[in-house]
């Protein structure tokens, strides 16, 4: 693996001190910044392929910090930094394009785990083909955007990984595991119901289409299937 850049914005002045020798120590050099104003100022000048983001901090939290800078970056990784445990704030985080979040207090190899997981899946991503036909919609996986011509909608960064990986396997079944694996890196109850929040959204954004459909296989996962 290239080495990574990583952008560290964590308030505790403890915490990001031992993650930032940690990163550094196994080869992930880290920028740590002590809270979200000094973090994005860093990253406008910059160079990162990837950032950890506390969502407590004082100034700017990192909510706002992650959707600033994906409004100059739509697919830089993320993982947040939470001690919030409450599914709103998850399923916030995944909303503005969170690829991950990890809870304190954690393991730094965990941390290290995930890191590279949110990464090489990135990287795979963006090695694949990125623009799909689907009924009277366009996807376009590396700009985050579907589009029927008549509407724009920009997508969060899981709504993408999620509508790619059912676009890879259009006609079959995505199996919830697999899917859960790949984009959650984990398969938990709290993931599951994350991703079941994905799925209503997904089949929200294609209700114009009728063509379009996002089954649900009982008991086994989903499959998007297409009509003529």
């Amino acid at each position: 693996m290239s080495q990574i850049n990583i952008l560290l914005a964590e308030d505790d002045k403890n915490l990001g001190m031992i993650l930032k020798a940690y990163l550094d120590a196994k080869g992930y050099p880290a920028t740590l910044c002590p809270n979200g104003e000094i973090a994005f100022d860093a990253f406008k000048v910059g160079q990162y392929d990837f950032c950890i983001f506390d969502i407590m901090m004082p100034i700017m939290d990192g909510f706002t910090l992650a959707k600033k800078v994906k409004e100059i970056n739509p697919r830089i990784p993320i993982i947040f930094l939470t001690a919030k445990t409450m599914q709103e704030d998850i399923l916030e985080g995944f909303e503005i394009g969170a690829d991950d979040y990890i809870t304190k207090p954690f393991s730094m190899d965990e941390l290290l785990m995930r890191i590279r997981a949110v990464y090489n899946r990135s990287k795979a991503t963006a090695g694949s083909p990125t623009t799909f036909a689907l009924g009277s919609y366009t996807f376009d996986a590396a700009r985050h955007l579907l589009s029927n011509g008549q509407q724009d909608i920009k997508l969060t960064s899981k709504e993408s990984d999620l509508l790619l990986l059912l676009c890879e396997n259009m006609g079959k079944t995505l199996e919830r595991p697999v899917a859960l694996s790949k984009i959650w890196n984990e398969v938990t109850q709290e993931n599951a119901r994350s991703m079941d929040v994905y799925i209503t959204k997904l089949r929200k954004y294609f209700k114009e289409d009728p063509r379009v459909e996002l089954q649900n296989v009982h008991g086994v996962g989903f499959k998007l299937v297409t009509k003529d």
